[in-house]
């Protein structure tokens, strides 16, 4: 399966999506599929004001688009594809581009930890079949370039196996849940330990 991700490196583009209300609407949108701004609002804790403003600024740069079967307030939002990439460290980036990516990153990935802080807390709560499914990962290993990207290029294939399920519900088995996988493959830096 051909990778389904809107490639961004336009500055405008990564600042427009760095913003955690905006970045939460296009969670919502993705996982929810179509929403007004107030059914937006209700989820996030927002106005419906601040949603549609948001909104508004996600369709200027075809982030979002308005879905069938609405007008005026009532008028639903979509997402048009799913999921985004974007690199933060690419080497022929402009330091504009560089920027702002990092600051996508930053939003993207402090709202992941959000989620895994409360994943944590709920577990608890969790049937056992779902406290044994739960699982934190991390390791350090001595890699190549090579091997980093080879493992990196595997990890990204499992996790698109069943990316059909998000926009695909008769593609969900039953009993299934929206579950998250967080993973970076970096080269990671202690004091004292150089490259071999």
């Amino acid at each position: 399966m051909p990778n389904p991700h809107r490639r961004l490196s336009d500055p405008r583009e990564l600042n427009a999506l760095a913003h955690p209300v905006r970045m939460a609407i296009i969670e919502l949108l993705s996982v929810s599929g179509p929403l007004t701004a107030t059914e937006l609002a209700d989820r996030l804790d927002e106005t419906p004001a601040n949603c549609s403003w948001h909104l508004r600024k996600l369709a200027q740069h075809g982030f979002v688009e308005e879905a069938a079967g609405g007008k005026g307030r009532q008028r639903p939002w979509q997402v048009p594809g799913l999921g985004f990439r974007w690199d933060d460290e690419h080497a022929s980036a402009s330091m504009d581009e560089r920027r702002a990516a990092e600051a996508l990153s930053e939003v993207a990935m402090g709202r992941a930890m959000d989620r895994l802080r409360e994943a944590q807390q709920r577990a608890p709560e969790e049937p056992e079949e779902w406290r044994a499914a739960h699982r934190n990962t991390e390791m350090v290993a001595w890699l190549t370039a090579d091997e980093l990207k080879e493992m990196n290029d595997a990890i990204v294939a499992v996790l698109d196996r069943h990316v059909e399920r998000l926009t695909d519900p008769a593609q969900r088995p039953a009993g299934s849940r929206l579950c998250e996988f967080v993973a970076w493959g970096v080269p990671t830096y202690f004091p004292g330990v150089e490259p071999a």
